[in-house]
């Protein structure tokens, strides 16, 4: 039986035998397996294309022959903590250290010149019961574009790109940032419900921070953002204003487009304290397979507490769910 291989996964695969990044290798793998055709024809080239994953995972963890175990040290991954995974990027001393460190525990080396953060840092930001991982990282600019940062951007949730409302060279620098992340394939998008046609292309889901919002007198630099960026959701910050940084989780919170439902054991009290976090869209029965996989399989029905329901009201497994419900579990 023939394979019938889509014509992008001949370009892709070329791009695959060029590659020497070991990790940007592994996505384009996970990419053309997820191309193949699945049928009878394709199943060698399934199963080879599975082993080479699985050889190149290997590479990113294994230890050099003969030695102890290295420390694995690479800057274009960090492993995703909380509920989503939140990259800041922007021109130099455009505000992200600052903004890391009055949103989260991590404390980054904030100073006035240029180019202070070499590495990415990750802290933990909290927005009402959720905790969600923001990462700084080292400036783009005509002078700096770390090669790590192409990954980093591509595994992230969603992108903040700052704005920095203080500089004179704001636009300029945003084109800049834009452009050269097209460059990697990467195109910042206000919606990707709709995946690219091409699938070396990557659409990363964008939120605008305009920056240092005190700075901006006469408004004029947000209006040419909200031109430049129309349909984009554009937030206003400074350090200095804690309304703004409020706004500023909720934001990121609802761009993710994730909820949060409370769990209520039979004749117990709500926990508010352990969210299950789902995509939104989800039902009852993705939030009983969030607990454990047995226990979904075991559910008979639920009873729902939430904004619009009538209290304990009993729905079945395919009811779908909002953003601070509270569910009662019946197995």
């Amino acid at each position: 039986m023939p394979a019938n291989l889509p014509p992008q996964y001949y370009e892709l695969e070329r791009e695959f035998r060029a590659e020497k990044d070991t990790r940007e290798k592994l996505r384009m793998a996970e990419e053309l397996l997820r191309l193949m055709p699945k049928h009878k024809g394709t199943d060698k080239l399934q199963a080879d294309m599975k082993t080479k994953i699985a050889r190149l995972k290997k590479m990113l963890t294994q230890a050099p022959k003969g030695g102890a175990a290295r420390q694995v040290t690479a800057l274009d991954h960090i492993d995703k903590e909380g509920a989503g995974q939140v990259i800041l990027i922007g021109a130099p001393n455009c505000g992200k250290s600052s903004l890391l460190d009055a949103l989260t525990n991590a404390r980054p080396l904030v100073a006035e010149y240029p180019y202070t953060t070499r590495e990415p840092q990750a802290g933990m930001m909290m927005f009402e019961t959720v905790q969600l991982q923001l990462i700084d990282t080292p400036p783009l600019s005509p002078e700096s574009f770390e090669n790590y940062m192409t990954p980093l951007i591509r595994n992230a949730d969603l992108v903040v790109l700052l704005a920095d409302l203080e500089a004179e060279t704001m636009m300029a620098d945003l084109d800049f940032i834009i452009e050269k992340l097209e460059e990697k394939r990467i195109i910042l998008k206000a919606d990707v419900s709709s995946p690219p046609d091409d699938p070396r292309m990557s659409f990363k889901k964008c939120v605008i921070c305009a920056h240092k919002i005190y700075d901006d007198e006469s408004g004029d630099r947000r209006k040419a953002l909200r031109a430049k960026f129309d349909g984009f959701e554009i937030v206003g910050t400074s350090i200095i204003e804690d309304e703004t940084l409020d706004q500023f989780r909720k934001t990121v919170f609802e761009a993710l487009t994730i909820i949060r439902v409370y769990t209520k054991p039979v004749s117990k009290e709500v926990d508010y304290s352990d969210p299950i976090i789902l995509p939104a869209g989800a039902t009852v029965q993705d939030a009983a397979f969030g607990l454990h996989k047995d226990f979904a399989e075991r559910l008979k029905f639920a009873k729902i507490w939430g904004e619009g329901k009538h209290d304990g009201q009993r729905v079945k497994a395919d009811f779908g769910l909002v953003d601070g419900d509270i569910i009662e579990f019946h197995t």
